[in-house]
Order: C-alpha cells, then sequence, then structure tokens
C-alpha cells in the first residue's frame, strides 16, 4: 500500500513519516507541500520523491494520504484528495470551521473514501485500559472528569489566527474532548469558558479553563493552557482524573519515561519508553485502508470535537454558557 503525505507544516508529520517506513505493508512514496524549501528538504529526508504540485501528487498511484496541512487548509486538501479517491488520515482538529468539516465528511462519504481523524490518545495502551475499566463499572457510575493538555507555545502558524482557527482552546480542547466522547459514549450539552492570553504576547489565546456538562449530567472540566515553559523536559501532558460513584482513576498518559540529564544540550528531557500512540494510530489507519472498514476514529468525531471548541469560543464572547448545536449529517 502506497502513501503519500500532504504538508509537513504540523510537527506530527515526522512522527508519522517515522512510522509509515516502519510498516511492513506500507511504501511512503511522495510528499506535496506548498513550502517547496520544506517539501523538498523532507523528502530527502525521507527519500521520497516531493510533488510542487498537489493535483500531480493526487495523479499517482498512492492509495492513501496524510493530511498534516495547516488547520486552514485541511479542508482544501481533503475534499482534493477524496475526490482523487485517496484514503485519508486527517491531523486534528478536522477543520477550522464546522460547515467546512461537514462539507469534508460529505464528501469523503460521497467518494467513497475513508477520513479518520488523528486522535492517537485513544491508541495510548493506558486510555485503552480506562476505557475497559468504566465500561465495566470497575468505578461505578462516572460523575465528573478533570482533564488537563498543557503544552509549550508552539508558534508559527500556531498563533496566526487565519491559519489556526485560534490558539491553545483549539489546539488542545479537541484531544481531552475525544477521550471524554469515546469513553463515555457521551455528547456535550452545553459549555462555559474563559479564555485569556497571560502567557505570551500573541494574538490568541494561551490559557484557559473550560466547563462542559454531558447530556448525561457529567460534569467535565479542561484546561488546555499553553503553559510549558521552553526548559520544560517534554512538550506538555494529557492527564485525567475520573470520579465515580464507588472509586475514581488518575491517569497520566505519559508518566512512562526515562529522565535524561543531557549535558550535550545543556538540558533535562522526558524519554517515553510506552507503546507510541503515533505508531498504533498510523497502523490502525493503515489496517481500515487494507480491510475496506470504517475508520476507528471518524469524521464525525472530528466534527463534534470541533463544535464544543467553537462553543467556547462563544462562551467566552458571550461571558455565559452556551448550549451546543449538533446538526444531524445527511
Amino acid at each position: 500500500m502506497k502513501v503519500g503525505i500532504i504538508s509537513f507544516a504540523h510537527m506530527h508529520a515526522h512522527s508519522y513519516a517515522t512510522y509509515l517506513q516502519k510498516h511492513p505493508d506500507v511504501r511512503f512514496t511522495a510528499i506535496w507541500d506548498g513550502d517547496v524549501e520544506r517539501g523538498q528538504k523532507m523528502a530527502a529526508a525521507y527519500q521520497v520523491d516531493y510533488y510542487q504540485d498537489l493535483q500531480a501528487f493526487l495523479e499517482t498511484d498512492i492509495e492513501a494520504v496524510i493530511v498534516c496541512s495547516e488547520n486552514a487548509k485541511h479542508k482544501e486538501h481533503v475534499i482534493a484528495s477524496a475526490q482523487a479517491k485517496k484514503h485519508i488520515l486527517c491531523e486534528k482538529p478536522i477543520a477550522t470551521e464546522v460547515k467546512d468539516a461537514e462539507e469534508m465528511i460529505r464528501t469523503c462519504k460521497k467518494e467513497g473514501v475513508i477520513l479518520q481523524i488523528a486522535y492517537p490518545v485513544r491508541f495510548a495502551p493506558v486510555m485503552e485500559q480506562v476505557k475497559q475499566m468504566i465500561d465495566a463499572k470497575a468505578i461505578g457510575e462516572v460523575m465528573a472528569i478533570n482533564g488537563t493538555n498543557h503544552g509549550q507555545m508552539p508558534g508559527g502558524w500556531f498563533i496566526d489566527k487565519e491559519l489556526s482557527g485560534g490558539g491553545a482552546a483549539t489546539d488542545h480542547i479537541v484531544h481531552l474532548m475525544d477521550l471524554v466522547r469515546w469513553m463515555l459514549q457521551d455528547e456535550v450539552k452545553s459549555v462555559y469558558a474563559e479564555l485569556d492570553t497571560r502567557f505570551y504576547d500573541i494574538d490568541v489565546e494561551d490559557c484557559g479553563m473550560v466547563s462542559l456538562e454531558l447530556e448525561s449530567g457529567v460534569i467535565v472540566a479542561i484546561d488546555p493552557s499553553w503553559s510549558r515553559p521552553k526548559t520544560f523536559p517534554t512538550w506538555g501532558d494529557v492527564t485525567i482524573h475520573i470520579i465515580g460513584t464507588t472509586g475514581s482513576l488518575w491517569v497520566d498518559v505519559f508518566k512512562q519515561h526515562a529522565l535524561y540529564y543531557n549535558d550535550r544540550g545543556n538540558k533535562w528531557q522526558h524519554l517515553p519508553w510506552a507503546v507510541d500512540m503515533d505508531e498504533r494510530l498510523i497502523a490502525d489507519f493503515v489496517q481500515c485502508v487494507l480491510d475496506g472498514r470504517a475508520p476507528s476514529i471518524t469524521g464525525e468525531d472530528g466534527l463534534r470535537t470541533l463544535e464544543v471548541v467553537k462553543a467556547a469560543y462563544e462562551s467566552n464572547e458571550r461571558k455565559q454558557a452556551v448550549t451546543v448545536t449538533r446538526l444531524p449529517l445527511s
């Protein structure tokens, strides 16, 4: 199975490229990137073909693409790929606007191609175990969840609202929201959010607190802040405290790491040693294509998390809780 990558704008493209090359059933053969210098550099690094013209890239015999372009360009690249009959793994968030996400989903359905969204934290072994425990009622009925997805401020196009769609809220709410929906099989009823810019001199929010009520009545709090300094030993965290009627779970997704005191680099680092969730994400997507089955993480999953993000921005502007509107997909 031949796979190509559309853009290395997002840093996750490097991880995906590495695991494509390691997969026994995959040949990573091509890169398209609107940034010619970056595209040529990446093509040389991974020893694949570089295409400056997107249509020429899509006319090759690749069967699937991974879209790692800037958030605002996901719609263009996903729709073009679907119309070229390529299966698609799209970096999160699915899009910057709900209407764009809906069009992407409809187009992929019409063209008969897979659209999977890159939420790799589902594939962390600890999260699979937590999901099994919740399904088995090991802590009774879930009453509340408190989660964090802190990170370093990434800079670049991530802080350009036209390209990113927003700051820390856009970047980080979606990961935890996807986990909550997946674990509880529940949807968000209402959102109250306070967002601000406190850490950096940038034009988008870098911190905030988001409070959610699910349809079942479960209360969820999310801190999506870019609050990690540049000297922090890793990019950030994903932590979840799940409170049930008969017990609770404390989860630190990236707890399993070695501590590396790097004198040569004059820094100390967390080096994770657990099973890599990006590798498992890639393996799952590849297997979906090979088996012709529905993706594990669908375009609708991406749409529902985006709806929560947009509700958070609306709540912050109106300074009150807002109801999440979910339009059924045609």
